[in-house]
């Protein structure tokens, strides 16, 4: 079996998030979603589980973050700066922030930041290795 990461994310609104999800370009996967949870792909290797915040509470006690709060900033590698400033727009459309954090763009590579509706914070990027300057 190949590594594979899912990334877990308390939700307050799951068929919301399932939305928001679907809209930046992740794939619903039936056989992992209920009126509880659900898995959204990005790829082969990486999946998100939404999970309504009584799911999130069967696997931890810890406190849910508020939505103003940084957890963590999770990552995510698009073809291009095209690509990177539309999933940011489609963000702010479906009810997430754009540009949480200023855009940074270091010719070799671009980012920009978004937060879903929970604020959970994601890392739009794109990098050219050709291009990242020698020592």
């Amino acid at each position: 079996m190949s590594k594979m990461i899912f990334v877990n994310l308390p939700v307050a609104d799951l068929p919301a998030s399932m939305a928001f999800y679907a809209a930046l370009g992740f794939e619903n996967n039936p056989h992992f979603t209920d009126d509880t949870a659900a898995c959204m792909v990005w790829s082969e290797s990486i999946h998100v589980m939404l999970l309504t915040h009584d799911k999130w509470r069967s696997f931890t006690q810890r406190p849910i973050p508020p939505a103003t709060a940084s957890e963590v900033m999770l990552a995510l590698s698009l073809d291009s700066r095209e690509d990177v400033d539309a999933m940011n727009d489609t963000a702010a459309a479906q009810g997430g922030t754009a540009d949480i954090n200023p855009v940074q763009d270091l010719g070799f590579m671009y980012n920009r930041n978004l937060a879903d509706p929970d604020g959970h914070v994601w890392e739009a990027f794109w990098m050219d290795p050709s291009a990242i300057p020698g020592e």
